[in-house]
C-alpha cells in the first residue's frame, strides 16, 4: 500500500519556487530590453520609410529646377537718361509709389544707375530681372516694371546666349510684359491652370535676385486671390513664402508638376528684402495678357459697365437679402452693356455663367477677362426675387477704366454737413450741371459717416431709396429713417454711385 509523505513534497517544491525567483531576477531586464529595442528597431524602420518619402519630395524639386533650368531667363534692360531731361537724377524714378511702399525702394528691382563721368549728355540706368519662355519661337513673360520705358532690353538664355528682345507689349494694369526674341527650337514651359490652386500646396520661385541667375527657393502657398494690396489695377495674386529678392521680377512660380502657375511680381517688405510674403500674378491672367497682346498688339478687357461693390451684412439686409454671398451693383453707367440689358443699381449679382460672385474684384477680373461681344448670364437679387439676365460685354477703353477706379466720399446731422448742389459746386467738383443730389461739404472724422466712408465733395443721390435733390429732401428723407436700424444712402463720386451703410453703435 503506497503512502503519501506529504514534507517530502514539500521540500521538492520550495526549491523550485526559489529557483523561478532566481532566474526571474536576471531575466526579466533582459526581456524589457528585448522589448524595448523591438520597439525602436520598428520605429527606426518607420522613420526609414518616412525618409524614403521625404527623398522622393527632394527629388521632385529637383526634377522641377532641372525641367524650368532651359525656360528662365536673365532680362536686363538699359534706360538712357539725358541731363537736360527734368527727370534726369541719379536714381530712378520711374518706380510706381505703390511699388515703392512693398519693396523699400528702387534697388529692389535691381535696377543700378550707371553716372557717365564727365558726360554732360547724362548717364544710363541698368535693371536685371527674370523672365519665362511660353513658346518654343521666343516669346517671354515678365514685369512690365522690369522692361517699362527702357531703352534696350536683352535676355540671357541659361547656354549664355544673348539675345536683344523686342517689348511687344505691356499691361501696366496687371504689370506683365512680353517680349520676342529671334529663336526658335527653345524650351517651352507650361502654363497651368491657377484656378486649381490649393493653399498650402508647395511651389518653387525661378529667378536671377541679385543677378544670382538660376536660383530656385521652395516654399507653399500661403494664400489665393489676394486684392486690394495697391500694386496694380487688376488684382488677385497668388501669396507664397517661396523667397523672393531683388532680380525674382518676372520670373516663374512653379507647381510640382512643373507647370508655371504665376508670374513673381511683388513682396511685402519694410526693407526691401524679403519677409515669407511674396506675390505672384495667376497664370491664368498673364495667359490673357499674352494672348492679347499676340493677336492685338494691346489688352483687349470686357466691359459691363456698372459699379460693383462687396455687400456688408447691413447693406444687404437693407436690400431684403439674407447673405452677403453676390457682389452689389452700385449704379449703372447710361447706355452701357449693363444698362441695355436691364440691369438697375441695387441688384445683386449672385452668379455669372454658373460660377458664384464670391467678391467683387473676383466678379470684375471675370468680366475683364471675358472677350467682347460675349454673352454672359447673371444671377441677380432683386426686389426679394431672382432672376436671370443676360448680358453682352463690351469692350473697355481707358477712360472707361478710369471710372471703374472711384475716388473719395462724407456727410451732414450724421457727423457730416451738406448743402445743395448749385452749378458753381458743379464746376468746382467735376459734376455734371444735371446731375441731382445734396452735396457734402464737411465730415466728422469720428461720425457714423466718415465710418461708413463718406467724404466732403461726395453728392448724396437718394437716402432709403428716396430721391436727394435738396438739403430739404435731405433732412425729410433722414426723418423716415432710423439711424439705430441703419441708414442706406446713396453716393456719387468720381462719375459713379455707390451704396454706404450707417448705422448707430457700429
Amino acid at each position: 500500500m503506497t503512502q503519501h509523505h506529504p514534507r517530502k513534497s514539500t521540500y521538492v517544491i520550495v526549491p523550485l519556487f526559489i529557483f523561478m525567483i532566481a532566474t526571474a531576477s536576471w531575466t526579466w531586464p533582459y526581456v524589457v530590453a528585448q522589448a524595448t529595442y523591438a520597439i525602436e528597431r520598428g520605429q527606426a524602420e518607420a522613420s526609414q520609410q518616412q525618409l524614403a518619402v521625404a527623398t522622393d519630395l527632394s527629388q521632385a524639386f529637383q526634377h522641377v529646377a532641372r525641367s524650368m533650368r532651359p525656360a528662365v531667363v536673365s532680362v536686363s534692360s538699359i534706360k538712357r537718361i539725358r541731363l537736360n531731361q527734368p527727370q534726369a537724377r541719379r536714381y530712378d524714378s520711374q518706380m510706381p509709389e505703390e511699388l515703392r511702399r512693398f519693396f523699400g525702394g528702387d534697388d529692389f528691382f535691381g535696377r543700378f544707375p550707371f553716372e557717365i563721368p564727365n558726360n554732360p549728355q547724362g548717364y544710363e540706368q541698368r535693371g536685371l530681372g527674370t523672365g519665362v519662355i511660353v513658346t518654343s519661337d521666343g516669346y517671354i513673360l515678365t514685369n512690365n516694371h522690369v522692361v517699362d520705358d527702357a531703352d534696350e532690353v536683352s535676355v540671357t538664355l541659361t547656354d549664355k546666349r544673348q539675345f536683344t528682345a523686342a517689348v511687344i507689349g505691356t499691361d501696366k494694369a496687371t504689370d506683365v510684359a512680353v517680349l520676342k526674341i529671334d529663336a526658335s527650337n527653345l524650351h517651352a514651359a507650361k502654363l497651368g491652370d491657377s484656378n486649381d490652386l490649393q493653399v498650402g500646396e508647395w511651389a518653387l520661385a525661378v529667378g536671377s535676385p541679385f543677378g544670382l541667375d538660376q536660383t530656385v527657393t521652395a516654399g507653399i502657398i500661403s494664400a489665393i486671390g489676394r486684392a486690394n494690396v495697391g500694386i496694380t489695377d487688376y488684382e488677385d495674386f497668388i501669396q507664397t513664402d517661396a523667397a523672393i529678392n531683388p532680380g525674382n521680377s518676372g520670373g516663374p512660380l512653379v507647381n510640382l508638376r512643373g507647370e508655371v502657375i504665376g508670374i513673381n511680381t511683388a513682396i511685402a517688405s519694410r526693407n526691401g528684402g524679403y519677409q515669407g510674403i511674396g506675390f505672384a500674378i495667376p497664370s491664368n491672367m498673364a495667359r490673357h495678357v499674352l494672348d492679347s497682346i499676340i493677336k492685338d498688339g494691346q489688352v483687349t478687357r470686357g466691359y459691363l459697365g456698372a459699379l460693383i461693390q462687396d455687400l456688408s451684412t447691413d447693406l444687404a439686409k437693407s436690400f431684403g437679402y439674407n447673405s452677403t454671398e453676390g457682389v452689389l451693383i452700385g449704379d449703372v453707367v447710361d447706355d452701357g452693356p449693363a444698362a441695355k440689358a436691364g440691369m438697375k443699381p441695387g441688384d445683386i449679382v449672385l452668379k455669372f455663367n454658373g460660377a458664384i460672385a464670391d467678391n467683387a474684384n473676383q466678379f470684375r477680373n471675370a468680366i475683364a477677362a471675358t472677350a467682347p461681344k460675349t454673352e454672359m448670364e447673371l444671377l441677380v437679387f432683386r426686389d426679394g426675387k431672382r432672376e436671370k439676365i443676360a448680358v453682352v460685354i463690351g469692350q473697355l477703353d481707358a477712360e472707361q477704366l478710369a471710372v471703374t477706379h472711384p475716388g473719395e466720399a462724407s456727410t451732414d446731422d450724421l457727423g457730416m454737413s451738406v448743402q445743395n448742389f448749385t452749378p458753381e459746386l458743379a464746376r468746382q467738383f467735376g459734376y455734371g450741371r444735371d446731375e441731382r443730389g445734396v452735396m457734402v461739404t464737411n465730415v466728422d472724422p469720428s461720425g457714423l459717416a466718415a465710418r461708413a466712408g463718406i467724404r466732403a465733395g461726395d453728392l448724396i443721390v437718394t437716402i432709403g431709396g428716396q430721391t436727394v435733390e435738396s438739403v430739404s429732401d435731405f433732412r425729410e428723407s433722414l426723418r423716415s429713417q432710423e439711424s439705430q436700424a441703419g441708414i442706406r444712402m446713396q453716393i456719387l463720386r468720381d462719375g459713379v454711385r455707390r451704396f454706404v451703410f450707417m448705422r448707430e453703435g457700429r
